[in-house]
C-alpha cells in the first residue's frame, strides 16, 4: 500500500465548509484542525509507513485528524468512522466537508484506523503525532522550564482472573500457539479429563473444598506436564512466550504441601500477573484504600500553558518517582540551553530519597513534598536520631553528624507557590481521563499499545489546547492570536 494524498478540488462547492466557519466558535478544535492540519500533519510525516508503489491508502493526514478527534470525544473505531462519514464538523476539520459519495475521502472502514496504528507501532517513531505537538509548543514558546508531575490509574480492558482460570487459560494458550506436531505431543501428556478447548473455568463443585483442592492439584500437574513436553524442543517466539506465561501463573500462586500435593497459598505475590489475556496488567494502589487493576498513566505538564510535555504508561505496581526521570528528559543537562533554573513540582509520591538525589544531580529545583519518615526492613526509626536544633545538626545511630537542611515546606512562600501550581496537573489529568472509554479504562491490551494510545490522547488534548490559545500559522511562523 502506498501513501494516499488528499485531493485538491477548488472547483467543488464549499457549502459545508462555509457553514462550519460561520457556526463554529473561534477557539473550536474543528476550526483549528481545518486551518492548520496541513502544517501539523503533512503527508511527509507518514511517508515512511507506506511502500513506494501499490494501492493508495486513505490520506494519513485525514486519518490523523480523525484519530485526534476520536481520542478527544472518547469514541471506538467504528464510532469514529461513522462520525467522519456523517458529521460535517469532522469532515470540515479533515478538509473534505463537501466530498461527494463515492470519492475515496467520503468514508472508510474502521479497520483503516487499526491498520494505521499498527503501522505506527512498527515504525521507528510510533508517537510522532504527540511529538509534533510537543515540538510545536516549544517552537512557539509555550513550554518553559517548570514541570508539574502526576499519575492516574488506567483500568485494564480485560477481566481480572482467578488462579484456576489463569492456569487453565495458560495451558489453552500454549496449545493454541504450538505447531500441530508439538501440540499433539503436549496433549499426549495431559491427564485431566479436559480438552482445553472452551474458555472459562472448568466444571467443579465449588462448594466442596476437597473437589476444589483436587482440581487445583490436577491443573498444576497438567501445567508441569505441558512444560515437560517442551524439553529439548526449539521454540519459536510465540510458543516461548506462552510457555513463560504458563510458568509464571503456575508458580506465582501455588505451593507444594508436605504430602506432595499442590495448592493455592495464602497471600499475594509481588508483581503478580492478574490475567492471561493481558499478562502485563498488574494490581496497583493509588492510595492505601484505593486499588485498581491495569496500568498507571504519568504526565509532565507545563503549568503556565498547561501543555502536556511528556506522557508515559507503566505497570500499576510502578512507583511514581521511578518513572519521573523519563518524564523530565527534556530538562536534563544537554537537552537544551536553560536560561533559568528548571523547577519540578510533585506530591509526596515523588519525594523519595532516590528521586530527590536524582533531581539534585540533574540540577533541577524540587518543589516536591518529602515523604513521611518510615522505618521498614529493620532500618532505624527517626527517634533513634539525635537532633540539635540550636546547632542545626542531626546525628545518626552510627554517630555521623550532618547539617539539617531548611524545612522549605513550612515556608509560606514555598507553600503558596506549591498550592498555586500543583493543582494544574490534576485538572489536566481530569481533561485526559474524563471519558471512561479510552480515558479511565484503557482501550487496548498490552503495555506498548496502551502507552501508544495514551500518548495519542495527550496529543489530542494538546491540539485542543492550541485551539483554545488561538494558535495560528502565518507566513512568518506560528503566532498566538489575542482573544
Amino acid at each position: 500500500m502506498t501513501l494516499g494524498r488528499q485531493l485538491r478540488r477548488p472547483d467543488l462547492s464549499t457549502i459545508g465548509a462555509r457553514w462550519c466557519e460561520a457556526a463554529l466558535p473561534e477557539g473550536s478544535v474543528y476550526r483549528f484542525l481545518a486551518r492548520e492540519r496541513a502544517r501539523l500533519f503533512p503527508p511527509e510525516l507518514f511517508a515512511d509507513l507506506f511502500e513506494p508503489t501499490g494501492r493508495r491508502s486513505v490520506p494519513p493526514s485525514i486519518l490523523a485528524v480523525v484519530m485526534v478527534l476520536q481520542r478527544l470525544e472518547g469514541l471506538s473505531d467504528r464510532e469514529a468512522a461513522d462520525r467522519f462519514a456523517f458529521d460535517v464538523r469532522w469532515r470540515y476539520a479533515a478538509g473534505v466537508a463537501d466530498a461527494v459519495a463515492g470519492e475515496e475521502t467520503a468514508s472508510f472502514a474502521h479497520t483503516v484506523l487499526v491498520d494505521l496504528r499498527a503501522r505506527l507501532r512498527r515504525s521507528q517513531d510510533p508517537d510522532r503525532v504527540f511529538r509534533v505537538t510537543c515540538q510545536l509548543a516549544r517552537q512557539v514558546g509555550l513550554v518553559g522550564v517548570r514541570r508539574v508531575l502526576d499519575s492516574a490509574p488506567l483500568e485494564d480492558a480485560v477481566t481480572t482472573q482467578d488462579t484456576v482460570t489463569m492456569v487453565r487459560g495458560a495451558i489453552r494458550g500454549l496449545l493454541r500457539v504450538c505447531p500441530p506436531p508439538l501440540a499433539a505431543k503436549v496433549r499426549a501428556l495431559l491427564q485431566r479429563d479436559d480438552a482445553y478447548a472452551a474458555p472459562g473455568k472448568p466444571a467443579c463443585d465449588w462448594t466442596d473444598r476437597a473437589a476444589r483442592e483436587e482440581l487445583v492439584d490436577a491443573l498444576v500437574r497438567d501445567a508441569y506436564r505441558a512444560h515437560y513436553a517442551l524439553r529439548g524442543e526449539r521454540l519459536d517466539p510465540r510458543v516461548a512466550e506462552a510457555a513463560a506465561l504458563l510458568a509464571t501463573v503456575t508458580g506465582q500462586d501455588i505451593e507444594e504441601t508436605d504430602d506432595g500435593r499442590f495448592r493455592i497459598f495464602e497471600g499475594t505475590t509481588p508483581d503478580r500477573v492478574i490475567s492471561t489475556v493481558d499478562p502485563q496488567a498488574r494490581h496497583g494502589h493509588k492510595t492505601a484504600a484505593h486499588g485498581f487493576d491495569g496500568y498507571k498513566a504519568h504526565v509532565a505538564v507545563d503549568p503556565d500553558s498547561e501543555v502536556i510535555c511528556a506522557a508515559e504508561v507503566s505497570p500499576a505496581t510502578s512507583g511514581d518517582a521511578v518513572v519521573a526521570p523519563t518524564l523530565l528528559g527534556d530538562l536534563a543537562p544537554g537537552e537544551g540551553d536553560q536560561a533559568a533554573q528548571a523547577v519540578v513540582y510533585g506530591d509526596s509520591a515523588y519525594g523519595t530519597g532516590a528521586h530527590l538525589a536524582w533531581l539534585d544531580q540533574q540540577r533541577l529545583t524540587p518543589m516536591v513534598k518529602t515523604q513521611v519518615p518510615t522505618a521498614p526492613g529493620g532500618r532505624f526509626a527517626k527517634d533513634q536520631f539525635r537532633i540539635d536544633l540550636a546547632a542545626g545538626t542531626v546525628t545518626c545511630p552510627a554517630r555521623v553528624t550532618a547539617t539539617i537542611s531548611p524545612a522549605r515546606q513550612r515556608d509560606l512562600a514555598w507553600l503558596a507557590d506549591y498550592r498555586a501550581t500543583r493543582p494544574k496537573v490534576e485538572r489536566k489529568l481530569a481533561h485526559l481521563l474524563r471519558r471512561r472509554h479510552g480515558g479511565r479504562r484503557a482501550r487496548m491490551r498490552g503495555l506498548v499499545r496502551v502507552a501508544q494510545d495514551f500518548r495519542l490522547l495527550a496529543a489530542a488534548v494538546n491540539v485542543a489546547r492550541f485551539a483554545t490559545l488561538r494558535l495560528r500559522s502565518t507566513s512568518t511562523g506560528w503566532q498566538l492570536q489575542p482573544a
